[in-house]
């Protein structure tokens, strides 16, 4: 979702703001899916799509397509295991029907072996994973936000989260300045733009999310109470935790201010600022740092 039109494509209306999948099984990236549907609106008119009409749109546009075994791993299955009440071993990989033409531009498909020694896979999430979500803001004033995630372990079949829900799990806006003449000539004085601007990306219990729009609500917290961006994420972030929604939000604004707040005991998270040094954090208590490698 971005805020305006992006620089690339002056001509897309101002008001196909983003687009957003869900229930997607063979789409490499998602978030991929989701951008070339927003830049094609003669073939995705729609903000949201879903299933195969979805990724075969995303085909048609050249969106990389793979074997649902490609997003298979052992730590998930046994944790998937786990929450049905279920024994984590042996661990049966599920293999997949292999199409004949394995050749396709637009499609990788897990090469099987009966290599016995193959059957074994290695899982590939051994860092803690969930959603991954990203804020950004260019030159021009125009945020851009996106939010990815597998979804939630064991829920119930059709459960879409917050994360494909404009408004919860993301969002991105502008809107003009109010107060009057005497304050718009005061910001004008100052350098400060006529225009304010948000964008959202969150992480937690996505159900909370969708019944409180929490994304949307700290544009409209801004916009309408005049909160800064500090102040409204984290009243949203209060009101989620009153609820009994665990989790966190990063947002960032126009001017470039950044809020990173969380009501849980953790949430991954960074910021890059125009000098390139990237910060981050995990555990709620923790001040931002200067990210290190120690390379021997």
């Amino acid at each position: 979702m971005v805020s305006k039109p992006p620089a690339s494509h002056p001509a897309m209306p101002s008001s196909r703001r983003g687009s957003s999948v869900t229930l997607i099984t063979h789409t490499r990236n998602p978030s991929h899916l989701a951008r070339a549907l927003y830049l094609a609106p003669q073939l995705a008119p729609h903000p949201m799509l879903s299933g195969a009409a979805a990724e075969a749109t995303g085909a048609l546009l050249g969106v990389r397509q793979v074997d649902p075994s490609y997003f298979w791993t052992e730590a998930r299955w046994k944790e998937h295991r786990r929450g049905l009440g279920l024994p984590e071993d042996p661990v049966e990989y599920p293999r997949p029907e292999i199409p004949d033409d394995t050749n396709s531009e637009t499609t990788d498909v897990a090469s099987l072996s009966d290599d016995k020694d193959k059957e074994t896979w290695e899982p590939l999430d051994l860092m803690p994973t969930g959603t991954v979500g990203a804020v950004a803001l260019d030159i021009r004033g125009c945020i851009a936000a996106v939010t990815s995630t597998g979804g939630r372990t064991n829920k119930l079949v059709g459960r879409v989260g917050d994360t494909p829900v404009m408004g919860s799990g993301f969002w991105a806006e502008e809107w003009e300045r109010d107060g009057g003449f005497l304050k718009r000539n005061w910001d004008r004085l100052r350098g400060k733009s006529k225009y304010e601007g948000v964008g959202v990306s969150g992480t937690g219990d996505g159900d909370y999310y969708i019944r409180r729009a929490a994304a949307s609500n700290i544009a409209r917290r801004m916009q309408y109470l005049g909160e800064s961006l500090d102040e409204a994420t984290q009243n949203v972030i209060d009101d989620l935790f009153k609820e009994g929604g665990l989790g966190g939000v990063i947002a960032l604004d126009r001017e470039g201010n950044v809020a990173l707040p969380l009501n849980c005991s953790g949430m991954y998270r960074g910021v890059i600022r125009p000098d390139g040094v990237p910060l981050t954090a995990i555990f709620f208590d923790e001040q931002l740092t200067e990210l290190t490698t120690n390379c021997t």
